[in-house]
């Protein structure tokens, strides 16, 4: 996965996570990605600082940091709590609409991009290299985070 840091046109920075870089052509040629607090669907990719690790080990002199990327609904994340809302609405629209097909996932979705079953929405888990088969063969999917019900 490639994490992109991501601006629409009227500034608003946000974060956006993807299989690959076509992953993120591909969306934002189509309009799939819209910025979480003014609605935009023009959206590009910001400058971001590469993460360069050196191959000597550093001394600690200080008590280690937290990790910069905890999990997306996770009570200490800093993630706004109108993300984690809209996060929710896709979750519950998604159980709602699809069929979830748990670790089937990413034969499922072979078979329909092949057209041995019939399209459908799903949704399940898959393996690296599972993603990894499903990239090769030209099937679009796109991984959500998947955040606490809103009801719970």
């Amino acid at each position: 996965m490639i994490r992109y840091q991501l601006r629409c046109r009227a500034g608003h920075e946000f974060e956006g996570w993807f299989p690959g870089s076509s992953a993120f052509e591909h969306q934002a040629a189509h309009g799939l990605l819209s910025c979480p607090q003014c609605g935009t669907a023009d959206i590009s990719r910001a400058l971001m600082a590469p993460a360069v690790h050196t191959a000597a080990p550093r001394q600690e002199t200080e008590a280690p940091q937290p990790p910069a990327v905890t999990p997306p609904g996770h009570a200490s994340a800093g993630v706004p709590d109108a993300v984690i809302a809209l996060l929710q609405k896709i979750r519950h629209t998604v159980e709602e609409h699809c069929d979830d097909v748990g670790d089937r996932f990413a034969s499922e979705a072979l078979d329909m991009h092949r057209g041995k079953s019939e399209a459908r929405g799903i949704y399940g888990s898959m393996t690296p290299q599972e993603q990894a088969e499903l990239d090769e063969e030209g099937v679009d999917v796109h991984a959500i985070p998947w955040v606490r019900r809103a009801d719970s």
